[in-house]
């Protein structure tokens, strides 16, 4: 997720004006592709591809440029191109008023990935319709709905100044309302885990924010933090750090909210002269069992995502590492998302166990 958000800041970066600060025009992004490429040594290890691209997409598609790409040696930068290669053009205008082919300097922005994503997203949809049936069908439309709601509301509002934690939480919400009455109706059990999330996801959003001050976090912990500041200093970091907490947690909390009332609710269908505390006590027996394992997902996600800095933790002191600005940030991001896994499985139990028990047959639910 973080690299696709990454993704969307470039894209964002390139198409508004407000983000640069150069006068030339900015155009849409364009595809291309590599016809002929010649090789230059430039010494000190910086190899120069001269590449000839045709443009093939777009308003100036079939034009040709020969475009300078510089191989330094280093694989986070480099892009390394063979002929036939599919690449992204960035184009910006020389001059204000671009009018033909030659107003336009094209920039070769990266490889052209997005097939490969498409045929795997179009694996998982097939895989979640074939196994889920309609429920398959219903969280893809959830998914799209939540991805909506990132891109098209915690976005704008924190690049437009809204308290990104608030935005956070209240995107968080949304989501949650949308996700579990679409895939589980609109009923107790499926209110009880929406109560159960957003509750979790206020409590983890109050941790983040302690977390935060305490150990002195500057939301800078990558790259993408730093190419954000260089666009929009005005942004708050801290802020942004603590909405990604929150929203990082969200899928957690919601599979954990959702477990535990279902499970007081099947028990209420077997047995409903079941009082209040037995539900409750019932929800908590297996929310024991849910404790470990959702645990020890969520720290095992922020693991593999952080896996370099794990792998670096071999070459330095170890009270240098925990001690670094990144790994206290992926660390704390762990333990809040699981803190608040912890709080979700009691929250969840007593407000199923009485939703469940008094208002299960009330209309609407």
């Amino acid at each position: 997720m973080k690299k696709i958000i990454v993704l969307i800041l470039l894209i964002i970066n390139f198409a508004l004006p407000a983000f640069s600060t150069d006068e030339k025009p900015i155009l849409p992004s364009a595809t291309g592709i590599v016809t002929s490429i010649r090789y230059e040594d430039e010494g000190d290890q910086t190899t120069k591809q001269e590449v000839t691209v045709k443009v093939t997409t777009g308003e100036f598609k079939g034009a040709e440029r020969i475009i300078d790409n510089m191989l330094t040696g280093n694989p986070a930068y480099d892009i390394v191109l063979s002929k036939g290669d599919k690449v992204i053009l960035h184009a910006e205008g020389n001059s204000e008023d671009v009018v033909t082919n030659a107003d336009v300097d094209f920039f070769i922005a990266d490889l052209k990935r997005e097939n490969q994503i498409w045929i795997f997203a179009g694996i998982f949809c097939t895989l979640l319709l074939l196994i889920g049936r309609k429920k398959g069908l219903r969280s893809i439309i959830a998914i799209i709905a939540t991805l909506g709601l990132i891109f098209l509301i915690l976005v704008p509002m924190v690049l437009n100044g809204f308290c990104p934690i608030a935005s956070a939480v209240l995107t968080g919400i949304l989501s949650t309302v949308i996700t579990i009455y679409l895939v589980g109706g609109l009923n107790s059990k499926s209110s009880s885990a929406i109560i159960g999330t957003s509750i979790s996801l206020i409590f983890a959003g109050t941790l983040s924010l302690i977390a935060i001050y305490f150990a002195h976090l500057t939301g800078f912990a990558g790259e993408e933090n730093m190419f954000l500041y260089s666009v929009r200093p005005d942004l708050n970091f801290t802020g942004i750090l603590s909405a990604s907490m929150i929203i990082a947690a969200l899928g957690a909390l919601m599979d954990t909210a959702v477990s535990i009332a279902s499970t007081i609710n099947e028990i209420h269908e077997t047995d409903n002269s079941l009082g209040v505390k037995e539900l409750f006590t019932s929800g908590m027996n297996v929310g024991h069992d849910i404790i470990g394992t959702m645990s020890n997902t969520l720290i095992l996600v922020y693991l593999g995502s952080s896996l370099p800095l794990v792998l670096l933790s071999n070459n330095i002191d170890l009270t240098k590492f925990f001690n670094l600005n990144q790994v206290a940030t992926e660390i704390l991001s762990a333990l809040i998302g699981s803190i608040a896994i912890l709080a979700c499985v009691p929250i969840t139990a007593i407000v199923a166990s009485i939703l469940i028990k008094h208002y299960k047959e009330k209309e609407g639910f």
